[in-house]
């Protein structure tokens, strides 16, 4: 593929796959314990089945936005979507992972507008997230052109894993389970570029994470231990990462 096509063709595939992303969303973002949405906003079903996951973020009977309330409109996942994949396709090139990256690209940004609107991190997301991850980049490292390493990055996906849980067991009020099963695919998607990739991705995700909650408590919006959604900032850190491992790897 020509280079100058790749960057247009990510940011389409993304705002395609974005614009699908909004009806799952506004579904998935509910308290824990809590039956995924069946309801529009003004009360009209959703038809269940694939036909309820699947399709634009409208009611089909009101045309009322389907969208998590961070998100306000699907035409905000749309343009997020869009940008990161373009982002990736800019950074990456023409290596292999970044049919890997492209792919689940739109996932990601719908776990961090779930998590952003109600604080949780669904496993019917997290976990097929991991498998894809891991099983993708498998696939890649087999193909020529290869950025990365696919025994390093499970191995990076363990270590973050493993940091997180401990983090949990410390402080769980601090650090949910959802965040600690979200560091698995980040750690191995980012240990696919190496350990600086790792420590750069993390090091990020908390600092965006801690400058957002102390511009909370500075704006008075909230209190030291008000609890901040971390899988918005996991998934950020993740995409630095992985654009200055894409841009720094060789060939």
């Amino acid at each position: 593929m020509s280079a100058p096509l790749l960057i247009p063709l990510a940011a389409l595939w993304g705002a395609l796959a974005g614009a699908l992303i909004a009806r799952p969303g506004y579904r998935l973002a509910v308290e824990p314990g809590t039956p995924w949405r069946s309801t529009c906003p003004s009360g009209h079903p959703i038809r269940s089945g694939a036909p309820g996951w699947l399709g634009r973020g409208r009611c089909a009977d009101c045309a009322v936005a389907l969208s998590p309330a961070t998100a306000r409109t699907p035409l905000v996942l749309t343009a997020v979507a869009a940008a990161v994949c373009a982002a990736l396709a800019a950074a990456v090139g023409e290596r292999p992972e970044l049919a890997v990256w492209l792919a689940l690209a739109p996932l990601a940004v719908l776990l961090a507008a779930v998590d952003a609107a109600v604080q949780r991190l669904p496993d019917v997301l997290t976990l097929p997230l991991a498998f894809l991850v891991a099983a993708g980049l498998g696939l890649a490292a087999l193909l020529p052109g290869a950025g990365g390493s696919w025994p390093r990055a499970l191995l990076g996906g363990a270590v973050l894993g493993g940091v997180h849980f401990v983090l949990f067991l410390v402080n769980p009020r601090g650090m949910g389970f959802g965040d600690v099963k979200l560091a698995v695919p980040v750690g191995v998607a980012l240990g696919w570029y190496g350990w600086p990739a790792v420590l750069l991705g993390t090091f990020t995700g908390y600092l965006l994470a801690a400058g957002y909650g102390l511009g909370l408590v500075a704006l008075g919006r909230a209190g030291r231990k008000t609890a901040v959604p971390f899988g918005p900032f996991l998934a950020l850190g993740a995409l630095a990462g992985l654009l200055i491992g894409g841009l720094a790897a060789p060939g």
